[in-house]
């Protein structure tokens, strides 16, 4: 048995067996048209906002959109993979603030709220990765090993990380950080701050490892069909732990960006972000059921999000009535999935 005959989940084998060539072609399209729904949803928008606000359209307002989107392109990639593989990290949102804020306390001073270590930027920087990729490490290991529910074992992960946070930084925002902490932001290129040019490389690179690379197929087979994939010699277990890490790497540096973007670390700096990260990567197309979903539709979900909040933000509407609004798409992408899939979905 090969990753290509385990990158789609059992019931859609059984649908494409009993329907022949016409059921794949169908499949195939249905597939293509749910990554390209939001692209002309996206050009709707867009033709919207240049009647609502005549500064929408300025290359400074769109810049603003990608820049202010960017730490939560990291959080939803990193969500997507993990998802792919059938599983899902409610904590990377804790790990946004806690893994940025013990690199900062690292380098601060005690006079500012840090551990009075005061390290190099470069170290704080450093550790801060390396927390994030140990804490998606852990819940990786409590997940697989363990074998402990996902939900529970997240949701507990991201109350004791919060926890955490709060505790060690005793409420306090962290500032007077190193000009390093906030360099992902503060650098340009081309006139585009370096965290969206960070945030494209990834999504490039975890695109084309999803399509053509073997490592990505066994990432679309072990969420399909995980008896199957390990039939096929795929190290489910393995591979699994190996994604929460990797996802937890892409939440800490997520994090980074999000500091470099506000200036600071509050103490509920990432707080609530998980329904945003789930509602982009919802709408996007990645299944909440594991085994399909791109890169690009993941990509499209935060763009088409981030105009949203921007079109409302200009319209001086309520915060409050703008997580109404993301709410309302989010159901509104289910009853589409439901009807364009034909998939109950449990």
């Amino acid at each position: 048995m090969t990753i290509e005959n385990v990158t789609r989940p059992r019931h859609e084998a059984a649908q494409d067996a009993g329907g022949g060539r016409g059921s794949i072609v169908r499949r195939v399209l249905v597939e293509r048209l749910r990554e390209l729904a939001l692209v002309p949803a996206l050009l709707a928008l867009l033709v919207v906002g240049s009647f609502t606000s005549p500064n929408f359209l300025s290359q400074a307002n769109l810049i603003s959109i990608v820049a202010a989107s960017s730490a939560l392109a990291m959080m939803v990639l990193a969500e997507s993979l993990i998802l792919i593989t059938g599983k899902f990290d409610l904590s990377i949102e804790s790990n946004v603030g806690l893994a940025p804020a013990i690199g900062a306390m690292l380098v601060l001073p005690a006079a500012s709220a840090g551990f009075g270590t005061e390290l190099t930027a470069a170290l704080g920087l450093g550790t801060t990765v390396a927390l994030g990729a140990i804490l998606g490490l852990v819940n990786g290991l409590l997940v697989v090993k363990l074998r402990l529910n996902a939900f529970i074992v997240t949701l507990a992960m991201l109350i004791v990380l919060r926890g955490l946070h709060v505790g060690l930084s005793e409420g306090r925002t962290l500032f007077d950080m190193p000009d390093a902490f906030f360099a992902i932001t503060t650098t340009t290129f081309l006139g585009v701050p370096a965290s969206v040019w960070v945030a494209l490389v990834a999504y490039a690179i975890a695109g084309l490892l999803l399509k053509y690379h073997r490592l990505g197929r066994s990432l679309y087979a072990i969420g399909g069909n995980p008896e199957a994939a390990r039939a096929a010699g795929i190290r489910v277990e393995r591979t699994i732990i190996c994604v929460y890490a990797v996802g937890g790497t892409l939440a800490s540096i997520g994090g980074l960006m999000l500091t470099g973007y506000v200036g600071a670390i509050s103490a509920n700096q990432g707080a609530d972000m998980i329904f945003t990260v789930f509602a982009a990567a919802v709408i996007g197309g990645i299944s909440l059921d594991g085994g399909r979903g791109t890169m690009f539709g993941a990509l499209s979900g935060v763009l088409l999000l981030g105009v949203v909040t921007n079109l409302l933000t200009l319209a001086q509407v309520s915060s409050f009535w703008i997580q109404a609004v993301q709410g309302a798409i989010i159901l509104f992408a289910l009853m589409i999935a439901r009807l364009t899939t034909g998939r109950a979905q449990d």
